[in-house]
């Protein structure tokens, strides 16, 4: 489920064989590992919280969209996918003891390109400045590009957003030019960078 638009918005674990099952096979167990934090699907035990964090837009900081969804239609989606389909998926970023520190999300941009965004958000800004989404952001990007035929992942950030232009460049990312008034937020447009990782770099970079 993309719950909103991207504004950026390790290794595999033992569990990689297990990977290509639907998500009913799969739900609840350890996906990725990485040394600060871990990326799981969401659980049926995650919804209240989780709907707690998508609701309170506060959390969101100045560059994250501020769309909420309605419980009916969150929970709706999660019974229908489980938040986790073959072009697009939400999972959980783990901290220490299994604490709940954000998410991060994938989806196809358009048809025509080989491509998909990448979308994350940490829930609190004590989280912020500690490499955790610059290793989500590796360690999706890692799978995606292990497990699917796609050339190129992206980020879009705005100009402004100096901490997720660093995730990028420590990433791997490199920017590739502004997309003019291409984003709609909080009653104006506004200009946006696009990031991009192609395969090939990816695999030099490993």
């Amino acid at each position: 489920m993309r719950w909103t638009a991207s504004d950026g918005a390790g290794t595999m674990d033992t569990a990689r064989g297990r990977l290509g099952l639907c998500p009913a096979a799969w739900k609840g167990t350890q996906v990725l590992q990485g040394e600060l934090i871990r990326l799981r699907l969401v659980r049926e035990a995650d919804l209240d919280r989780l709907y707690d964090f998508h609701e309170d837009i506060s959390n969101r900081g100045e560059f994250f969209p501020v769309g909420v969804s309605a419980r009916p239609a969150f929970q709706d989606q999660y019974q229908k996918s489980g938040f986790w389909e073959e072009m697009e998926g939400t999972l959980i970023i783990d901290g220490e003891g299994g604490s709940i520190l954000g998410h991060i999300e994938f989806f196809e941009t358009v048809s025509y390109l080989d491509e998909l965004e990448l979308s994350y958000v940490l829930y609190s800004r004590d989280h912020a400045g500690r490499g955790i989404a610059t290793e989500a952001v590796r360690l999706l990007s890692g799978y995606l590009f292990g497990r699917k035929k796609i050339n190129r992942i992206r980020l879009v950030i705005h100009p402004d957003n100096q901490a997720s232009r660093r995730v990028a460049e420590k990433a791997g990312f490199t920017c590739e030019g502004v997309a003019r008034g291409a984003w709609y937020h909080r009653g104006r447009n506004h200009d946006v960078e696009v990031w991009s990782l192609l395969r090939a770099e990816h695999d030099a970079g490993r």
